[in-house]
């Protein structure tokens, strides 16, 4: 339970760089650490904890997307292991640096730019909901937000970068 607790922020970073939504890394991280505590046995010694414990959160991950799959559209098995690879190359102080990048970066947007970049994580036609809302079309916000979300990994990436030298 120590080491879980531990290491659940990377654990979490983890699970949300494979899955849609904190709705499924909290069902997936929750499944996982009941597989964790049966398999507890299986764990050679502390230190191969983290290692260990990704590889189970990536099947609870992966099984979380083919439940999903029948229900919308989800990226392929390829992309998604691609990115659960990158996922765990990465430590959990990369992982604190890239969130703090993430928050210094937005920060720096206008709120309503701030709301359309978080709006497709917050649930399904939200981003329609804001056009909707304002004199925008659905078309038009998307293009925004590209360009948005260039602008916003550019200055990630810048920030990152700074920190690592």
């Amino acid at each position: 339970m120590r080491l879980f607790v531990k290491h659940e922020p990377a654990l979490r970073a983890f699970a949300r760089s494979i899955l849609p939504d904190w709705n499924s890394v909290e069902d997936a991280l929750q499944e996982a650490s009941v597989t964790m505590w049966e398999k507890l046995g299986q764990l050679g010694d502390e230190d191969g904890f983290l290692p260990w414990a990704k590889v189970i959160v990536r099947f609870k991950c992966l099984s979380a997307i083919a439940t999903v799959r029948r229900n919308r559209h989800v990226l392929s098995d390829e992309v998604l292991e691609l990115i659960a690879d990158e996922a765990e190359a990465m430590d959990a102080g990369e992982i604190v640096n890239v969130r703090r990048a993430l928050n210094t970066c937005l920060s720096q947007f206008s709120a309503p730019h701030q709301e359309l970049l978080l709006a497709p994580y917050a649930g399904d036609g939200r981003v329609k909901q804001l056009a909707e809302q304002g004199p925008k079309s659905v078309n038009a916000l998307y293009k925004l937000l590209g360009r948005l979300r260039a602008k916003l990994a550019t200055c990630v990436r810048g920030h990152v970068a700074t920190e690592m030298s």
